[in-house]
């Protein structure tokens, strides 16, 4: 018997947002059991955690119904969540594939990072949006641009059209303003076919306020609700190309075509020259708990 929960991550109403399977003690199962077990709850994605390895609070693998991920924000922020609940703590360090990803509640980063002992939170203090430090990605223009806005629907994109990996590689395109990419009607068996990307970031607005929507039919996903994986490096692309500033804070508003509206937080450091580090925030709701017998 296992016992997980499912959280709504990237808002605070329940039923919105990406929801998100959490398994509470994953220590002992295979990773083929994992995935028949991701595959069985049917979400976005699907997390097991698991004793520390490296000096963190505690390690997480992260699995689509499709395959393991080495690393995505809405599982991070609410695997987090329901951990510093559960534990009495604002602050907690996770070992992904990825690295060793902290996530803060209360402003304080690090109080509970790898290597540090993890703080209790007093009695009555409210635990606020939680925010990570996710990996820089990597970045570099994609080579199939003209078809991937074929498959979109799309004749253009305001800006270069680069992949940038963040646990999943995707490519990024941007339109002119919300609207349009709430009109979109991409051809999602079309997207799939396109290689070397786990999916794609259509994205619209101005200053601090974007509204994404990501078709990732490779992961087995054909839209998804809130990508945090996405976000950051949605806030790298418009920094890189001087639409924001660096160290600006933006709001990223996802999910309202699926009716799943989410709200994610997304800030980038350094220049044009070098990306120093990067944050995504946002809220999440534990909405069931259960227990999974087979």
């Amino acid at each position: 018997m296992r016992r997980y929960v499912i959280v709504d991550v990237f808002t605070d109403t329940p039923l919105q947002g990406n929801p998100l399977a959490v398994f509470l003690d994953g220590d002992g199962l295979p990773a083929g059991r994992m995935q028949q077990v991701a595959k069985e709850m049917n979400l976005s994605e699907t997390v097991f955690v698991l004793p520390p390895e490296r000096g963190g609070d505690a390690r997480i693998r992260i699995f689509t119904p499709t395959q393991e991920l080495p690393f995505a924000g809405h599982p991070t922020l609410g695997s987090a969540f329901t951990l510093c609940g559960q534990r009495g703590l604002d602050s907690i360090a996770l070992e992904t594939q990825a690295g060793v990803i902290t996530v803060d509640f209360d402003g304080q980063a690090g109080s509970g990072g790898a290597g540090q002992p993890a703080q209790p939170r007093p009695p009555g203090r409210p635990r606020l949006p939680g925010q990570m430090q996710q990996p820089v990605p990597s970045w570099e223009p994609y080579d199939r641009a003209a078809d991937l806005l074929a498959a979109i629907g799309a004749e253009s994109s305001r800006l270069p059209v680069d992949a940038y990996r963040n646990g999943p590689r995707y490519a990024y395109l941007a339109f002119d303003g919300e609207e349009a990419v709430s009109r979109l009607q991409p051809d999602i068996a079309a997207v799939h076919r396109l290689p070397g990307i786990g999916g794609v970031a259509c994205f619209g607005g101005a200053a601090d306020r974007w509204k994404m929507r990501c078709f990732l039919p490779a992961l087995g996903i054909a839209e998804d609700p809130a990508t945090g994986s996405a976000a950051g490096p949605l806030a790298v692309h418009l920094a890189r190309h001087g639409w924001i500033g660096f160290g600006q804070q933006i709001e990223i508003r996802q999910g309202e075509e699926i009716g799943r509206p989410s709200v994610l937080y997304a800030r980038t450091q350094g220049d044009a020259g070098k990306v120093t580090g990067v944050q995504v925030g946002g809220s999440a709701v534990i909405i069931a708990r259960g227990e999974f017998l087979a």
